[in-house]
């Protein structure tokens, strides 16, 4: 299935009274410090903290009452298994999450909140993400994929709907990347509405799976190391549709240090008084890192989550506050 403009539009018209349109703001601080016109698209204002959600009311809607009654399965570091755990409260349908080992507490306690069943796998993300698919292929339950489902990137391409109708003229987006299910849905919005917009992928330099498939030209495995980013950390699941799809609509690819997401978290906090996670930290971070090629454009910046452990928070707090 493609990600067509009338899916898209399909999808905003079926879940849109179930999010909240996020706003768009433009920062004057961190516009004065990097000559860029810099907005800001703050997805963490969504309910659970992140645009996850969108994604997966997208997919748990076009399931039948039957596949609904019995349930369905996920993985997640964390986001994801929030959004779908969600979505199954508003649409009934009981919710079991697969979760790697190095998961937030904060994630963790928000999944047991919403009834969601936990199951927590010695292993990264990829290894929760195929248990899961076994698990639901054995009980005969819909997987909800982070990603690799065309009905969570048409999800996320709403995320894309309301940005154009908040900014026509934006001329880039800045977006931080995991297993590519946020870029395809923005990037295909753009795509299929024949707009100009640079789509800008943003990797954490410990982790750029999706990244280094771009540049083999193929689905590899990557060996990552830990980041600030949890949630975009993981390898790509073999034959994901993503990977075509990124390779279409992504135009400029980033890389940012530890150092730099870190610091990009900082400055949100002290210009913007909101704290975000590393995920959101990793968009802003390139956009700061690239800031002289963009001078006088209009950059949006994805936001894309605030579910950060209070521990973490103030490890980048202790590391930058004399900044």
């Amino acid at each position: 299935m493609q990600i067509t403009k009338e899916l898209i539009d399909n999808t905003h018209h079926q879940i849109s009274q179930r999010l909240r349109t996020t706003a768009l703001d433009y920062s004057i601080e961190l516009s004065e410090k990097t000559g860029v016109n810099v907005w800001l698209k703050k997805e963490y204002q969504q309910f659970t903290g992140s645009f996850k959600l969108r994604g997966a009311l997208s997919c748990i809607n076009q399931l039948s009452q039957t596949q609904k009654d019995v349930g369905v399965i996920t993985a997640s570091s964390g986001n994801h298994g929030l959004g779908v755990a969600m979505a199954g409260k508003i649409t009934g349908t009981k919710v079991t999450v697969f979760l790697p080992a190095n998961t937030s507490k904060v994630k963790l306690t928000a999944l047991q909140h919403l009834n969601a069943n936990v199951i927590v796998v010695d292993g990264d993300v990829l290894v929760a993400e195929q248990q899961a698919a076994e698990l639901a292929k054995e009980k005969g339950c819909y997987y909800v994929s982070p990603y690799n489902d065309p009905y969570v990137i048409a999800g996320q391409a709403t995320l894309a709907m309301e940005i154009h109708q908040q900014l026509p003229n934006a001329d880039t987006v800045f977006i931080s990347v995991g297993g590519g299910g946020l870029i395809s849905g923005i990037g295909s919005y753009y795509q299929e509405n024949k707009l100009e917009t640079e789509i800008v992928g943003c990797w954490p330099e410990n982790a750029p799976a999706l990244l280094k498939c771009l540049e083999e030209g193929k689905i590899i495995e990557i060996e990552e190391q830990p980041t600030l980013s949890e949630s975009t950390a993981g390898g790509v699941e073999p034959e994901s549709i993503t990977f075509p799809i990124a390779q279409k609509v992504v135009n400029t690819c980033y890389t940012v240090s530890e150092t730099e997401i870190g610091h990009a978290m900082y400055m949100l906090a002290k210009y913007e008084r909101e704290i975000v996670e590393g995920s959101a930290g990793v968009a802003m971070a390139a956009l700061m890192q690239q800031a002289e090629q963009y001078k006088g454009k209009n950059v949006v910046v994805v936001l894309c989550g605030k579910n950060i452990g209070f521990d973490k928070w103030l490890q980048v707090i202790k590391q930058y506050e004399d900044d």
